[in-house]
């Protein structure tokens, strides 16, 4: 009896911690893997280290001085000897190691090996990472970052530069201007798009920028933000007068550039430019992002009148993405559906947007417009996005990289809060001032909402 009760009291405490173990695997799992996961795979790691290089086959015969130096010193047998391994570094999400590969090796050995080194360490995915010739970095992830994302808290992110989603190796996935010029994103309804989209408005608030708009959802996607943009076209006929404008804001930085191209011949290296950022900063246009939701109502005609206009658009388009990047204009085109069947045009403006980021589409031909030309491997990825994750998403660019990404919760009165607040950085555009939005108030005394114009503002 005395041993029953015994029992029964150490096995309460036991399962009860067990039970809170699972609990925390399942609801919270930055927290198991903070105070289970982590240690447990620690020491896996330290204690199989070298039989699971071997069993990968990423050792190699150990060199001919240390074979004698072994056999001089100790009757042990000579073992081929792994990758030379780093400091641990344990994160909130996983680990790092650099591994100093031996001669003869490469990162792609390492990388074929990956599936291998998740399930022999016991954590979620590893991935492998290129540091400098002859070195390269093991991240190992924990647990699934995509299912709660919880964005890093500290994100260097510059100029042109957003964090807007979360990669599956835990590292945060920033949209950046200067790098990608132009990008297409692609989602069907609730797949996230304009959650994506948020962000990036959001995002892009706070700095020097002038946001311009094309919903021709009637403008129920972007208007909310109306109070940071410089300009905003709800249907394609202002559509069709807001892209020339920008076509010949284009034009005339051109000329800005190529007048100070005008040089004379002592003219110091540091003051020849091609691009409006090697202009002084007196000097230097104010840089344009122009965000482009449900494109294909651009491209849709029914009348011989409308295709003359469509086709009028798509060539402002095309022009914007192939002259814009060193004017200092950027694109964000969106929608639910892009293919070649849209018309004249949609592949050649396709080939000019370099970032490509797809949420669950409707249809496979979708999904290889999106990434088919650039990683065709990634099409398969973003054809098995369930409906039940939004805001995942599979992003690629035209070095032919991808990875799954996934947006974090941005509800839109907290995104329309933050234009409110940066309100007063729009940049003062004459030639957008016939495009600028209306702003809608809400005076405290009265619940019916009023309709003013926004004054311009320096």
């Amino acid at each position: 009896m005395t041993d029953l009760t015994t029992l029964l009291e150490v096995g309460g405490p036991v399962a009860a911690l067990g039970g809170g173990a699972a609990y925390a695997r399942a609801n919270h799992p930055g927290v198991y893997w903070s105070t289970v996961g982590l240690p447990i795979s620690t020491a896996r790691l330290l204690s199989s280290y070298g039989s699971v290089m071997e069993a990968c086959g990423l050792t190699v015969t150990p060199s001919r001085l240390r074979m004698l130096a072994v056999k001089a010193t100790t009757r042990r047998e000579v073992r081929p000897v792994p990758p030379r391994r780093g400091i641990i570094r344990p994160t909130s999400t996983g680990l790092r190691l650099r591994l100093r590969l031996a001669p003869g090796q490469e990162p792609a050995d390492v990388a074929a090996s990956a599936e291998r080194l998740r399930h022999a360490w016991g954590v979620h995915a590893v991935y492998v990472t290129t540091v400098k010739p002859g070195v390269v970095e093991l991240r190992l992830v924990g647990f699934d970052v995509l299912r709660q994302v919880r964005m890093p808290r500290k994100v260097d992110a510059g100029f042109l530069q957003v964090p807007v989603a979360l990669r599956e190796d835990a590292m945060p996935f920033i949209r950046d201007y200067r790098t990608v010029p132009h990008q297409l994103t692609l989602g069907a309804t609730l797949s996230g798009k304009s959650m994506y989209l948020r962000h990036l408005i959001a995002g892009l608030a706070p700095q020097p920028v002038a946001l311009v708009g094309i919903d021709c959802k009637r403008g129920v996607e972007l208007a909310p933000f109306a109070s940071r943009l410089s300009a905003l076209a709800t249907d394609p006929e202002q559509a069709a007068e807001l892209l020339p404008v920008l076509v010949k804001e284009m034009e005339d930085r051109y000329d800005l550039i190529k007048a100070r191209q005008g040089f004379a011949p002592d003219t110091p290296a540091e003051e020849i430019t091609s691009d409006i950022w090697g202009l002084p900063e007196s000097e230097r246009p104010v840089p344009l992002v122009l965000f482009v939701d449900e494109v294909a109502e651009l491209f849709l005609v029914a009348t011989r009148k409308d295709e003359e206009r469509r086709d009028e658009m798509v060539t402002q388009l095309i022009r914007l993405a192939q002259l814009g990047r060193a004017a200092g204009i950027y694109l964000e085109v969106c929608g639910q559906r892009f293919g070649a069947e849209l018309g004249k045009g949609a592949t050649m403006l396709r080939a000019q947007l370099t970032g490509r980021v797809c949420h669950r589409v409707n249809d496979e031909a979708s999904a290889k417009m999106a990434l088919g030309d650039i990683a065709p491997e990634a099409v398969s990825a973003a054809c098995a996005i369930a409906p039940e994750r939004p805001g995942l998403a599979v992003a690629g660019d035209t070095s032919g990289g991808w990875s799954r990404i996934r947006t974090p919760y941005l509800s839109l009165s907290d995104a329309a809060a933050a234009c409110r607040e940066s309100a007063h950085l729009v940049p003062d555009l004459p030639v957008l001032k016939p495009f600028l939005p209306e702003v809608a108030v809400r005076p405290v005394d009265s619940p019916a909402p009023v309709v003013e114009p926004r004054p311009a503002t320096g």
